[in-house]
């Protein structure tokens, strides 16, 4: 009881002789501190909001256009021609102040308006400018004078020192592409997967709706796109003690908008950076709904069934990473147990949404249950203290690499809370990663966060001699605070029921990961190929040998050069992609045909970049269709085809932060993601460095026809084989193994 106490500012007891009024001068001093940092940080807000308000342009250049009217109006000139008399005329304090007064405000306010008029044109400029997509559509290494003349113009207007949130306003908004364009690329993006017969049925179906309903959709996607900035927008929705300090301390440089998006020359939007923290996904019985809160001191803690609030602040001031050893050190230490339901509670997050919904109205809207409920989803973010050991390690690495990053995806199904935005594990053995929630944000953001974190806690905080994280400990930190559950039996079968589900969508789940040393990027790009084509066309490959046929394969491409942009799909089976693998698999060289599917792969990629994809136009075309209560028979075969084979590259963002060729031990392996379609395979790859690509790959157990590691195997054949396409003397490494092995018999 003695923590409970201390939480408590001020307590008072009724007694015959009066009331007895007692202070905790501790707790005081902790509410004023905590006042003054959320006052500090509301200051630095309001600094930075002015700073980006006035962008391109800086709050004291309104002073320069002050200075320098008033020094013109000083040698006799107007440079208002006239108006800072008229403003002089209408002023409404012109009877309490000398002429000389009434012409020097006239002159400022003229000054401010000039200088608002100023930042609004350089900003419609800057908008204008970054409209500018061609010179994505360029040769690698070569440039054009016009992109030359506009890169320098973006340059200029774009000022000096942006912060993170500088270019929001100057984003130009996501374009509505032409329906007839977006169907032509769709016709052309599903040839190679139907026969003619087919072909020519959708291809009447397209045809209908592009001269019928398409139209009338199109006018309303056009009307939202007026006053919405995205019209996609609202249709898309080692020791812990250095892990969780590195992440406040990203956490702060977001605050301060001292972190950088990739791609400062040619800015992206950081919208979603806005909800890396203290935001939690909120279930509804028709919709659910991201929650952000504008501050949290605290992480929630999950350990052996319990849950704990962890602060990491005290005084004002973020924990030593030894001071949040200590505190995790504590919770580790506790020996209490879980109450009744609490040990699986956090199954409720990921089972289905309604339930949850119902459940979340009917047991946790009030009282003891409501206040420990929002202090989960209050938290800046979620902790998991696994008391497993994961890692590779043991007889077999592989296969514990692949236990690892499986572990990650659901756990046990109840010790994540899967609506946070993100939750970081850690295991027994210090092992550590990431669980994400995809609604408010995509995999790069989070990556970027985890890359900073990774790296801060290996080349920046470290360790000391005894393996501890260093810093001194406050020994008066209040313990960890236990949070109190009061789950009635209705409620804990409700739990029961939603871990059953949540458990048999965990068990079916195939994962594999693996990393290909044999060669990377460095060679690719000496094949003057792009390293993600290369790849897809890999993915492609390895997928025709498994399954003997072609199919719809999505890529996950950004958006984020407009304003509130998420992301695109890239179809990256094309005809071109097709005609290579099957003159490849006749046994034709045919470096030619490659090349040529590398250079489809890229203008599918920069178109869709650039707003002229296919799949979320026809997205909002068909949630506008439903909406309005039309049916389309093409848009609804459109939205019910499989994704078979579903894609994404994780970029790594941020290599200035440690050396890759020095220190390869600390080289992630990536992110992964489960299989979109039953019998289908979800494949994540990172390239990293010159020399290496790691691929996550998963399928269902349940599906007969698919198997992560079968893929797998077939992936790293696929890589050999189009390397010897263009090093022929190159010795593939499974072939060599093939040979000796024969002579060994």
């Amino acid at each position: 009881m003695a923590e409970a106490h201390q939480a408590v500012a001020f307590q008072f007891t009724v007694t015959p002789e009066g009331i007895d009024l007692q202070l905790s001068h501790q707790a005081l001093t902790e509410i004023y501190l905590s006042v003054l940092r959320s006052w500090k940080k509301r200051l630095i807000r309001l600094k930075n909001s002015v700073i980006t308000g006035v962008y391109p342009a800086s709050p004291s250049s309104w002073l320069f256009v002050v200075i320098a009217i008033l020094a013109t109006m000083y040698t006799r000139s107007d440079p208002s021609m006239g108006l800072i008399a008229k403003i002089q005329e209408h002023l409404p304090v012109s009877h309490s102040l000398s002429a000389q007064c009434q012409t020097v405000l006239s002159a400022v306010l003229f000054s401010t308006m000039l200088w608002l008029s100023l930042i609004f044109t350089m900003r419609m400029c800057l908008k204008q400018l970054l409209s500018y997509h061609r010179w994505m559509f360029e040769p690698r290494g070569k440039m054009t004078n016009t992109t030359k003349v506009w890169l320098t113009l973006v340059r200029i207007f774009s000022g000096r020192q942006p912060l993170l949130y500088s270019y929001q306003g100057s984003l130009p908004n996501l374009p509505v592409p032409a329906v007839k364009d977006t169907i032509k690329r769709y016709l052309e993006s599903v040839q190679p997967l139907k026969n003619p017969e087919e072909f020519e049925r959708m291809t009447s179906l397209a045809a209908n709706f592009e001269s019928c309903l398409g139209n009338r959709l199109q006018w309303y996607l056009k009307l939202k796109a007026l006053w919405a900035s995205n019209y996609v927008k609202m249709f898309f929705l080692k020791m812990a003690g250095n892990t969780l300090h590195a992440a406040f301390m990203y956490r702060r440089k977001l605050n301060k908008e001292e972190s950088r998006v990739p791609g400062t020359v040619i800015p992206l939007c950081a919208a979603q950076c806005e909800r890396i923290f203290n935001t939690t996904r909120t279930p509804g019985e028709e919709t659910d709904s991201v929650q952000h809160w504008q501050d949290s001191d605290y992480v929630a803690v999950y350990h052996r069934g319990r849950y704990f609030r962890l602060r990491m602040y005290s005084a004002g001031r973020l924990l030593s990473p030894r001071e949040v050893e200590s505190q995790v050190q504590k919770i580790l230490d506790d020996p209490s147990s879980p109450s009744p339901g609490e040990e699986k509670l956090g199954a409720l997050t990921a089972g289905d949404r309604i339930p949850w919904a119902k459940a979340r109205k009917e047991y946790f809207s009030s009282g003891l249950n409501k206040r420990s409920l929002d202090c989960i989803e209050k938290a800046a973010f979620f902790v998991t203290l696994d008391d497993d050991e994961q890692g590779m390690m043991g007889e077999d690495p592989a296969a514990s690499l692949d236990r690892y990053a499986k572990s990650l995806l659901h756990g046990k199904c109840y010790d994540r809370w899967f609506d946070k935005s993100f939750s970081v594990v850690i295991y027994k053995n210090g092992k550590n990663g990431l669980n994400a929630e995809h609604s408010w944000a995509d995999a790069p953001v989070v990556a970027h966060l985890w890359e900073y974190v990774l790296a801060t806690d290996s080349f920046q905080l470290g360790y000391n001699e005894e393996g501890h994280c260093k810093g001194e400990v406050d020994s008066s930190l209040a313990r960890p605070q236990r949070l109190s559950w009061d789950i009635p039996p209705e409620c804990q079968e409700k739990i029961a029921q939603s871990l059953s589900i949540a458990q048999a969508l965990a068990d079916d789940v195939d994962f594999h990961v693996f990393s290909f040393r044999d060669f990377g990027k460095g060679m690719i790009k000496k094949f003057r190929i792009s390293p993600d084509a290369f790849i897809q066309l890999v993915l492609q490959l390895a997928y025709y040998r498994d399954r003997g046929a072609f199919c719809l394969t999505y890529e996950a491409s950004m958006t984020r050069l407009f304003r509130e942009g998420r992301t695109e799909t890239v179809r990256s089976c094309s005809n071109e992609s097709c005609a290579f693998i099957r003159a490849l698999e006749g046994g034709e060289v045919c470096r030619r045909l490659l090349r040529q599917a590398s250079e489809k792969h890229q203008s599918l990629y920069r178109h869709a970049m650039t707003g002229a994809g296919i799949d979320r136009h026809l997205f909002c075309l068909y949630v506008v269709s439903k909406y309005l209560g039309v049916e389309s028979p093409f848009l609804n075969e459109v939205l019910s085809e499989p994704w078979r084979l579903s894609t994404s590259q994780t970029p790594v963002q941020q290599v200035e932060l440690f050396d890759l060729v020095n220190h390869p031990e600390y080289v992630s392996c990536g992110g992964g993601f489960g299989p979109v379609a039953d019998d289908g395979y979800g494949v994540s790859y990172s390239i990293v460095g010159e020399n290496m690509i790691n691929f996550h790959i998963s399928c269902k157990h349940s599906c007969p026809q698919t198997d992560s590691h079968k893929y797998g195997g077939l992936i790293r054949q696929a890589l050999l084989d189009l390397q010897l396409l263009f090093c022929p003397d190159q010795k593939d490494p499974s072939k060599a193994d093939l040979r000796q092995t024969k002579k060994d018999m």
